[in-house]
Formats: C-alpha cells, structure tokens, sequence
C-alpha cells in the first residue's frame, strides 16, 4: 500500500484524531513485536485503515492504555490493549512488503537494487511466519503479484486492465475481515475500488518519473494529452470514491464510525487533490 487512505485532520475532532493515531501507534507496536524492528517500515496510514475497518466490525471492546512510544521512549503513546484485529493487518503488510520486495529486486538496479536484496532475508523470516499463518492471503497476493507482472509485460496501455490485478488483491484482503456473507461482499467491493483508486492515483503521480526512467506506466500512451488529470484521472477517482461510500454505508460500523465517514468522505478527495496538486 501507498499512504493514499487518509483521513482529512482539520475536520477531525481532537478525540477522533487522538484515536486516529492510537491505531496508527498500535498497529506500529504490532508489526515491531511480531515480525521485528524493521517490520515497522511497511506502516502506512493504508493500513490504519484496513485496521479501523476491521475493528469497526468487531464486537469486542476497543480498550486503551498508555505507554512509552516504542520508537521514542520520551514521548507517551495510547496503544489498543486486545490486538487481535491488528494481527491480519500486520500479517497483509508483510506479505505485500516480501513479495514488493521481490519486485523491486528485478526492477531497479544499482544500489537501490543491492539495498533490496540485503533487506530480502529479512523479509523472508517476517513473510514465512505471516503467510503460514495467513495461507489464503498469501495466495491472493501472490496471484496480484504474477497478473501484475503480466499486465507490465504486454504493456497495457488500458488503466481499468492495468488496475485491475491491484483492486482484486485489495478486495480480497477486505473480505478476509468479516465471515459474515453480506459484509464479505460489501468489505469486498470497497476493497476492489478502494485498489482503483490507489492503483490510479499511484500511476498519476508517478508518471513523469516513469517516462524519464522507463518504466511502465498505463498513463505513458496519454502523458502529451493538454488536460489529461482534470478530464480522464479525475472523473475516474471521484467514480471510484462514490462506488467506495455506497459499500461503505452497507457496512455495519459498530465504532470509529466519525473516523471512518472523515477518511472515505473527505480524506480520499483530499488526499488525491494534494497528490495530484489540483
């Protein structure tokens, strides 16, 4: 994940964001006590969202205690004191970081390449603790993985085909967070859009690098057109936070509702705006 689910802060209430990021801190502590120090590096704010989602769902109180930061001793953090519903998160931000990983390692070269293939052992111990925990999730992202590098391979200029292996992973890392039929499905649309959008923004905002590096990008057979962000990655974005909200409102949220309602209702245009400086 990429860091573009977030909330929008100036329309948070002071407690709403001080909960915001107790999961933010307590997904953190997750990651470092179950896969290691370096696991921490995978935290993003997409992932304090999959965590909220989850925990929205849930029955089980949602208590807090505060503690010493655990990456900053002088600086007090409120972690979450039953960790279950951040266990899958940090297990789905391991197995993305590994097989990520790996792509990285064919794709770039130099020192970043060298970088990539020290850090893979590491990786490697984290991903083999989570996947064989989480056996059908490491399939799924394994199968994102290969229908990526196909759509890179044949050179899709299409954006719906080259999103597509993206939303589908995300949809099934958000079915994943409930047994119950009816909000599998919702949790599962929401996640295919929320890949959209994810995959649309990352491939607007990365394109004239991409041009300069070439690397694959959909957008390349489109980068000369006058108002290529206004008229075509807009109208796309705003179609996929729309899609978003209606399977989001089929949810049963038992808690974190104003947080949630902030992060799909205003945070997403937000975010996407200041990407894309629109």
């Amino acid at each position: 994940m990429f860091g573009y689910i977030r909330a929008y802060k100036p329309e948070m209430r002071i407690k709403e964001y001080e909960l915001y990021k107790s999961v933010y801190c307590s997904l953190c502590k997750e990651l470092g006590k179950s896969y290691g120090v370096l696991a921490r590096m995978t935290l993003s704010y997409d992932f304090t969202f999959l965590a909220l989602v989850s925990m929205s769902l849930s029955e089980e109180d949602c208590s807090f205690k505060r503690k010493n930061c655990t990456c900053n001793p002088f600086k007090k953090c409120n972690y979450i004191q039953n960790t279950t519903n951040l266990e899958y998160c940090s297990a789905a931000a391991m197995i993305l970081l590994y097989y990520k990983t790996l792509d990285n390692i064919s794709d770039e070269k130099g020192i970043k390449r060298l970088c990539y293939l020290l850090a893979k052992p590491v990786f490697a111990s984290a991903y083999k603790k989570a996947s064989s925990k989480y056996v059908e999730l490491d399939k799924s992202v394994s199968d994102y993985i290969l229908a990526q590098d196909s759509v890179e391979t044949s050179g899709v200029d299409d954006i719906d085909l080259a999103a597509e292996p993206t939303a589908v992973c995300m949809s099934k890392i958000f079915a994943f967070l409930s047994e119950d039929d009816l909000s599998k499905r919702c949790l599962e649309q929401m996640g295919y859009l929320i890949g959209r959008y994810i995959y649309i923004v990352d491939a607007a905002c990365d394109l004239k690098d991409d041009i300069r590096r070439g690397r694959y990008n959909p957008l390349k057979s489109r980068a000369n057109e006058e108002n290529l962000v206004e008229e075509y990655i807009l109208p796309q974005l705003n179609i996929c936070i729309a899609e978003i909200s209606k399977a989001y409102e089929l949810l049963d949220i038992k808690k974190f509702k104003n947080i949630l309602d902030n992060i799909i209702y205003l945070g997403l245009e937000d975010t996407y705006k200041k990407e894309l400086k629109v």
